[in-house]
């Protein structure tokens, strides 16, 4: 186990990609919505997409080192497509339902139509992400295992 985890060709990259992205997103947070929130490191969703970033590094990597021709490239590929697909689409979604869904119960609890106690905590809102959130992973993922690769095997 130790030597997977000190030197994996793609797991390594791969690990980086995800945790890089998590790490960041207390910052993008403060960028983007002017709140610097040390928990978002915890969320699944928000700016950047660590999911795709994983994905785009497991693909990159196995490109470079199999070859883009390879059996285990194309897998890769599909695989990071229909994860891409779930972040902007059906994740997307769900958040925006939760959102929807705790509008509605801010209203109602407002009006003072329900007790404030029937639900203990809001839905959580940040599920999926947004194209640039997806681009934004994609770009570190891709990145970090260009990287990883040229220090793996330096030309010459």
């Amino acid at each position: 186990m130790e030597q997977v985890l000190n030197f994996n060709q793609v797991l390594v990259p791969t690990l980086l990609a995800w945790l890089c992205c998590q790490l960041s997103k207390p910052l993008f947070s403060w960028i983007f919505q002017g709140r610097f929130e040390l928990a978002r490191i915890f969320d699944p969703g928000g700016m950047p997409s660590s999911h795709t970033a994983a994905v785009v590094a497991v693909t990159t990597i196995v490109g470079l080192v199999e070859g883009v021709a390879s059996t285990l490239f194309a897998v890769s590929m599909v695989f990071s497509a229909i994860v891409i697909y779930d972040a902007t689409g059906v994740r997307r979604s769900a958040g925006r339902h939760a959102e929807a869904i705790n509008q509605i119960f801010r209203e109602l609890v407002s009006g003072k139509l329900v007790r404030a106690d029937i639900l203990r905590h809001e839905l959580e809102e940040v599920l999926g992400h947004n194209w640039l959130e997806v681009v934004v992973g994609a770009v570190i993922g891709g990145a970090l295992s260009v990287i990883f690769f040229a220090l793996l095997y330096p030309a010459g």
